[in-house]
């Protein structure tokens, strides 16, 4: 099935809503507005033709400073369909926040956590959210590219 199949599937089950294909993706990639991914989330797992079973991963990625933008990528597989799919949401380094998908799939709980610990974005109406790599107490986000290690933690100097 093709990008552009999916992407009409997916318009024609919400409306007209702005879905733009992501050419320099591997897989096949839809770039979907932040206020509408938990619907299309919904809808791909749900619709009949798609199917979208499987979540295999939620992560981040910093476009750095200069883009001043973070995205929260979602790869998507349809087990019976054998098809693939990313979605991308782009947000703004201040305030990053997108609806959690962990209603549903269950696996985005952690998923969502590691990216709320990694970079920051805030999972809206997630279970669960809170660090889970880093110490509850720790200052910053790790993967973001402006992060400056810190010279302490908790009065212990920490040796890079």
């Amino acid at each position: 099935m093709t990008l552009d199949t999916i992407a009409s599937i997916l318009k024609s089950a919400l409306g007209d809503i702005p879905l733009q294909p992501d050419a320099n993706a591997t897989p096949q990639a839809l770039i979907v507005e932040r206020a509408h991914i938990l619907a299309v989330c919904k809808t791909a797992h749900q619709h009949p033709e798609l199917y979208f079973d499987m979540l295999s991963c939620v992560t981040g990625l910093d476009n750095g400073p200069q883009a001043n933008t973070l995205e929260v990528i979602y790869n998507l597989y349809s087990i019976p369909f054998n098809l693939h799919l990313m979605l991308k949401v782009v947000l703004p380094r201040e305030s990053p926040e997108v609806d959690s998908v962990a209603s549903v799939w269950r696996t985005a709980d952690w998923h969502e956590r590691e990216a709320f610990d990694m970079y920051g974005i805030h999972f809206t109406n997630h279970p669960d959210l809170r660090r889970i790599l880093m110490p509850a107490d720790w200052e910053g986000y790790p993967l973001r590219k402006d992060y400056q290690d810190p010279q302490y933690y908790r009065d212990i100097k920490i040796e890079y």
